[in-house]
């Protein structure tokens, strides 16, 4: 039998025997299944390791090396899918602002896509940790908008940049802002250069993990582990064991683990600092 190549790889973990049509249904399909399939994680940054964002370098890691990755890479590997697939798509960029006011001018380190279906464009994104969309987002409508998991909306603001909201617990949280100017290659190596090695930077040497399940939500934050739920409260506990930890991983989260002596290292150290 010839060697899968790597799009149908992608769609055999996606759950596709064959490549499906470019329609919204499939896109909220691929969208849905991608973010629980295919863990948002920084054990890179953790280990102050390189980041390589080339296409072929991100489908090594995350579809030949079972790991997960964060926005230029999870993004970047859909996009190419989606493009493949026959879809109307291209790369755009954000500033977070998730955890402070909403109008912050953050530097530009978010990715996401923007689609067009017969002349309707949409977002979407499969890269954005603990609160990602599970599907696809309509841009010109500031209607609430139900996913598979929570609402979102999106409006649009007087500089003609976007700002996406996600309602969690009776509350609209802003999240990121973005705007559709087109984006090269350069454009993406630098913020994913800032996001893996500023100092400043949220994921230098942190521990960021995310993955989603019908109904749930899984994350950890260092040694932060919570199940979210959208029925009940959540669940929330700190890792006491570095053991436990790899386990989760592993089990919960679906990665496989790289082969680094400094991993448990560095994993006790997050345990330690989150105690």
């Amino acid at each position: 039998m010839p060697d899968l190549t790597h799009s149908q790889l992608y769609l055999q973990r996606l759950g596709y025997s064959k490549p499906p049509a470019p329609t919204l249904d499939n896109l909220r399909g691929l969208q849905l299944r991608h973010v629980c399939v295919f863990a948002f994680e920084s054990l890179s940054t953790l280990l102050h390791q390189p980041v390589p964002i080339d296409l072929a370098s991100v489908e090594r890691k995350v579809l030949l090396d079972g790991r997960g990755g964060y926005c230029y890479e999870l993004n970047q590997m859909f996009l190419a899918l989606l493009q493949e697939l026959g879809f109307d798509a291209r790369g755009i960029t954000g500033r977070v602002v998730m955890g402070g006011p909403p109008d912050a001018r953050t530097a530009r380190t978010h990715r996401l896509t923007l689609v067009t279906l017969d002349g309707v464009r949409y977002i979407t994104d499969v890269g954005f940790g603990g609160m990602v969309p599970s599907g696809p987002l309509l841009l010109d409508s500031e209607a609430d908008q139900a996913t598979a998991h929570e609402f979102y909306r999106l409006t649009h603001n007087a500089d003609d940049s976007y700002t996406l909201w996600a309602e969690v617990a009776g509350e609209w949280r802003g999240l990121y802002v973005f705007d559709l100017q087109v984006q090269a290659d350069i454009d993406y190596e630098i913020g994913n250069w800032y996001v893996s090695t500023h100092p400043g930077s949220p994921f230098l040497g942190q521990l960021k993990v995310a993955l989603l399940a019908p109904g749930k939500r899984y994350t950890l934050n260092n040694a932060h582990y919570a199940v979210h739920y959208l029925d009940r409260p959540s669940k929330k506990r700190t890792i006491k064991q570095a053991d436990e930890l790899l386990v989760l991983l592993r089990e919960t989260f679906g990665i496989r683990l790289p082969v680094d002596g400094s991993l448990v290292e560095k994993i006790d150290s997050q345990i330690v600092a989150s105690s």
